[in-house]
């Protein structure tokens, strides 16, 4: 399991990064699997990337029926999300979509998330004080603004969910930015950081040294020139992960 002092280093690189990474190591399909499939908007793009571990949660605040009902004490979920260890990011299934009819997030909820570990949410209905969401330390990527909160009590939590076209288990890795989020299969951990930091060093080296020196010089050099350094890029790759990433 990749520990707290990788976790605030993988912080440095963006989400395309760290996918560029993964696609080397991994044996899902890089294309398809990982990543959110529907768009999504950070809302805090100047806290700059997150990176947790997924605590899960069902809301359905268009159904009354959930609050008059009583349903879950909402204390054992709370007490849920209090026992996993952090970093966590909430990743929140909203039923009502595509309509969003009220907002779990907000600043009293995400000030007390924040007190019990948790850095951020994914949440694929809204989210509200989005000013005193940031106050908070609390990033948020969802996909929409909403004024009010209606019946957003939980629902369930510590299950599989559906955000963005992607499935997510509880304690999965997630990596989020403003490109969007990608969610890192248990086995692929342990070589997640290494494998970021060799494909940003090998990126530099190579194509974008290339493109980069590149004043002064006819088309034809450049096309040359960049085309020898994507081979140099490929074999490199190559050489470090066997040829099972997609270069």
């Amino acid at each position: 399991m990749i520990s707290h002092a990788e976790l605030l280093e993988l912080k440095r690189w963006n989400t395309p990064s760290v996918y560029n990474g993964w696609e080397q190591i991994t044996r899902h399909n890089s294309g398809r699997d990982g990543f959110n499939l529907e768009p999504v908007t950070d809302f805090m793009q100047q806290m700059g990337p997150m990176a947790g571990f997924a605590v899960t949660l069902v809301i359905e605040p268009g159904n009354r029926a959930h609050q008059e009902d009583k349903g879950p004490d909402i204390k054992q979920y709370w007490e849920y999300v209090a026992s996993v260890p952090g970093p966590k990011i909430v990743v929140v299934q909203d039923l009502d979509k595509p309509v969003i009819y009220g907002s779990f997030w907000g600043e009293v909820n995400s000030n007390l998330h924040r007190a019990l570990g948790c850095i951020g949410t994914i949440t694929d209905g809204g989210i509200r004080d989005t000013s005193e969401m940031f106050n908070a330390g609390f990033k948020a990527l969802a996909r929409g603004l909403c004024v009010g909160h209606a019946w957003s009590t939980p629902v369930r939590w510590n299950c599989e969910v559906e955000v963005f076209g992607r499935k997510v288990h509880p304690g999965q890795l997630i990596h989020a930015d403003k490109h969007g989020f990608l969610v890192i299969p248990d086995e692929d951990q342990d070589r997640l950081l290494e494998a970021t930091r060799f494909m940003d060093s090998n990126e530099c080296k190579t194509m974008i040294s290339a493109a980069r020196s590149s004043t002064g010089k006819s088309t034809d050099e450049i096309i040359t020139e960049f085309e020898r350094a994507i081979t140099v890029f490929k074999k490199s790759a190559g050489s470090h992960y066997g040829g099972s990433g997609e270069w």
